[in-house]
C-alpha cells in the first residue's frame, strides 16, 4: 500500500477518484481545481437535509437538527427574496456573536446567491458602519449588542432591513425580530429558485489593511466550496497514511466539534461551519470562549474535535479542571491562525495520547486552508505548517518575484482555486497583492524539498494576537491623533498563550502630563479591545529610524523584551 505523501496524493487525486483534480481557466489563469467540489453553497445546504434529524447546532441548552436548520434558512430566504426583493449579487451583512441565527442567516443569504458580508463582532460602531457602507450592504442581521453599537450610525446607512436576533430591549423603528421573521414565513421546505455559478461572488470578509482601513476580500462560490474538499482530502490522506481505509471514515459516528473561533473569520465560517454542514457534523457553540466551559461541553457533548488558535488549546491544557473531566472522546486537536510553539505538540500528545494534532496555514485571501500538517508528519516537523493541498501551488520568491531554491527564506506566494478574486472596490490594492492568479501573502517563509512550509516572519507590518490580525498602522494612526503624541510605533510583545500582544512605544510632547492609561483609553475609544496596547512605553526623545526614515521596530522590541 502507498505510504508516502506523494503516492497517497496521486492515488486520491487520480482520474475517477473522489478527489480528482482538473484544470480550469479562472479569470484567464489556468488553475487546478477539485472536480467533485459542490458547485455552490446552495448545493451544500440542500444536501445537508440527508442528515435529517441528526443534531446540527447546539447552543447552551438549545438544539437544532439539520432539517430544522434547513427549514429555517429556506423560510428566511423566501422572505428575503419575495418580500424584501433581495437577490443574487446583493450584499447581506451579519454582525453578531456565534448564535445559531448566524448560521441560519448565512445559509439563507448564500442560497439566494447574495454576497454574504460577515462583520467582526468585536468592532465598535464606527468600524461596523464602515463595513456596511463600504460593502454596500442592503440587509443587516445583528444581535442586540451590535445593534446598540450601531444605533447612532444607522440613519446614515442605506439599509432595506435590519433584523435583530435575540433582542434584549425594544427594537428600533423599522427593525424586525429574527424569530418573528422566520416563524411567520410559512413553508420552509424549498428554497427560492436561482442559478448560481461556481465563479459567482459569495462572500466579503474584511481583513485589516496597511492603510488603516479594512479591505474586503471578495470570495467566490468555488473558493469556499473548494475549501470543503480540501479539508476532506486532508482527513482522507491522513487516515490512509495511518493505515485506515476510506470506507472506515464513512462508517464513523457523527463528528462533534466545539466551535471556539468566531464565525466571522474564514476559519470559523469556511472550515468549521461550512464543513460541518456538508459532512453532517454536530457543531457545539459557546456564548463566548471560556476554557472551563469548553471542558464542560467537551465532556457533556462528547466532543471529538476542538481547537481554534493555539492560545485556546493552551488554555484548555492548563485549566485547573482539566484532569477532572472525561475527555476520552477527543480524537482531533487542530489549530492555526497564529504562531504555535513546538512544545504545544508535546503537551497535546501527553494530554491526549489518542490524538493526532494538526496545524494549518491559510489567510482570509485563501479562503482558509492552504497547507496542513497532521499526524506523524506534524510530529516529525512540528515547526512546519505542512505541505499545500494538491490544488494549491506555492512558491517562495525574492523581492523581484523570482522563485528561490528550497530552504531559502523569501515571500510566500500562493495560487489555487481558493485564492479570492481581489479586494472589494479596491483595484489598486488588488493589483499590489495579486499577480496572474498568485497571491503575495506578505509572509516570509521557506519550503523544503518535500513541499513542507515553515513560516519565518511576516513581511507586512502586522501582528497576530490570539488569532486576530492587528495591523500596526491602524493603531499607530489612532495614537497619532492624540495631541500629546509626536511619534508612535506599535510592536508585538511575545505572549505564551496568545502568541503576541499589542505593545507600543511613543514619543510624547515634552512637558506633557499624559499617562499610559490615558493613551490606552484613547485607543479603546476608537478601536476594538483586542487592538488596544497592553503596554505603552513613553519617552520624550525621538524614536530610532534608519536613513530612509523608517522606525527601527526590531530595535525597539529588543529594547523592551530582549533579543530573540
Amino acid at each position: 500500500m502507498a505510504t508516502s505523501l506523494s503516492e497517497l496524493t496521486a492515488a486520491l487525486t487520480a482520474p475517477g477518484a473522489m478527489f480528482e483534480i482538473e484544470e480550469r481557466s479562472i479569470r484567464g489563469v489556468t488553475t487546478r481545481t477539485w472536480k467533485n467540489a459542490p458547485p455552490a453553497l446552495r448545493t451544500v445546504l440542500e444536501q445537508s437535509r440527508v442528515h435529517a434529524d441528526k443534531k446540527f447546532l447546539v447552543y447552551e441548552d438549545e438544539t437544532m437538527t439539520f432539517e430544522e436548520h434547513f427549514r429555517a434558512a429556506a423560510a428566511l430566504a423566501r422572505v428575503m427574496s419575495e418580500q424584501w426583493g433581495v437577490g443574487k449579487g446583493d450584499r447581506v451583512a451579519i454582525a453578531m456573536r456565534n448564535f445559531p441565527e448566524w448560521s441560519v442567516a448565512f445559509w439563507a443569504a448564500a442560497a439566494l446567491g447574495t454576497i454574504v458580508v460577515p462583520l467582526n463582532a468585536w468592532w465598535k460602531g464606527e468600524e461596523l458602519e464602515y463595513g456596511i457602507s463600504d460593502s454596500g450592504t442592503s440587509v443587516l442581521f445583528c444581535d442586540s449588542e451590535r445593534g446598540e453599537r450601531l444605533a447612532s450610525h444607522l440613519s446614515g446607512l442605506n439599509l432595506k432591513q435590519v433584523v435583530v436576533a435575540r433582542p434584549e430591549s425594544d427594537l428600533g423603528e423599522g427593525q424586525l425580530d429574527f424569530d418573528g421573521v422566520v416563524t411567520t414565513a410559512g413553508d420552509g421546505t424549498e428554497l427560492p429558485d436561482t442559478d448560481i455559478d461556481p465563479e459567482d461572488d459569495a462572500t466579503i470578509f474584511y481583513t485589516s489593511g496597511t492603510t488603516g482601513r479594512p479591505k474586503g476580500a471578495l470570495g467566490t462560490q468555488r473558493n469556499i466550496c473548494g475549501n470543503i474538499m480540501s479539508l476532506a482530502f486532508v482527513q482522507a490522506r491522513n487516515a490512509m497514511r495511518s493505515g485506515q481505509d476510506l470506507a472506515s471514515l464513512a462508517d464513523r459516528p457523527q463528528n462533534a466539534q466545539l466551535l471556539s473561533v468566531p464565525l466571522f473569520h474564514a476559519t470559523g465560517c469556511h472550515s468549521i461551519l461550512a464543513a460541518n454542514t456538508a459532512f453532517g457534523g454536530k457543531l457545539v457553540m459557546m456564548h463566548k470562549w471560556d476554557p472551563e466551559r469548553a471542558l464542560e461541553l467537551i465532556e457533556r457533548e462528547r466532543i471529538n474535535s476542538f481547537g481554534g488558535v493555539p492560545a485556546m488549546v493552551w488554555q484548555v491544557l492548563e485549566s485547573p479542571s482539566f484532569a477532572k473531566r472525561d475527555l476520552s472522546c477527543v480524537q482531533n486537536v487542530s489549530y492555526g491562525g497564529a504562531p504555535a510553539a513546538p512544545e504545544l505538540v508535546r503537551r497535546i500528545q501527553e494530554a491526549f495520547p489518542q490524538v493526532a494534532p494538526g496545524n494549518g496555514y491559510g489567510l482570509t485571501e485563501t479562503s482558509s486552508v492552504t497547507t496542513f500538517n497532521i499526524g506523524e508528519d506534524y510530529k516529525a516537523k512540528p515547526d512546519s505548517v505542512g505541505p499545500p493541498v494538491p490544488v494549491c501551488e506555492l512558491k517562495v520568491v525574492d523581492g523581484s518575484g523570482q522563485t528561490l531554491p528550497d530552504d531559502t527564506v523569501g515571500e510566500l506566494w500562493i495560487k489555487g482555486p481558493n485564492v479570492v478574486k481581489g479586494y472589494w472596490n479596491k483595484p489598486e490594492a488588488t493589483a499590489e497583492t495579486f499577480t496572474d492568479g498568485w497571491l503575495h501573502t506578505g509572509d516570509l517563509a521557506r519550503m523544503d524539498s518535500e513541499g513542507f512550509v515553515t513560516i519565518v516572519d511576516r513581511a507586512k507590518d502586522m501582528l497576530i494576537r490570539g488569532g486576530e490580525n492587528v495591523y500596526c498602522v491602524e493603531v499607530e494612526s489612532v495614537l497619532y491623533d492624540h495631541p500629546a503624541v509626536m511619534d508612535a510605533a506599535v510592536i508585538g510583545l511575545p505572549h505564551r498563550v496568545l502568541g503576541e500582544e499589542v505593545g507600543a512605544v511613543v514619543q510624547v510632547v515634552a512637558g506633557s502630563e499624559v499617562t499610559e492609561d490615558d493613551l490606552k483609553a484613547h485607543v479603546a475609544s476608537r478601536l476594538a479591545g483586542f487592538k488596544v496596547p497592553v503596554r505603552i512605553d513613553m519617552r520624550t526623545e525621538p524614536l530610532p529610524r534608519n536613513p530612509a526614515g523608517k522606525i527601527l521596530k526590531r530595535e525597539l522590541r529588543d529594547e523592551i523584551v530582549g533579543p530573540d
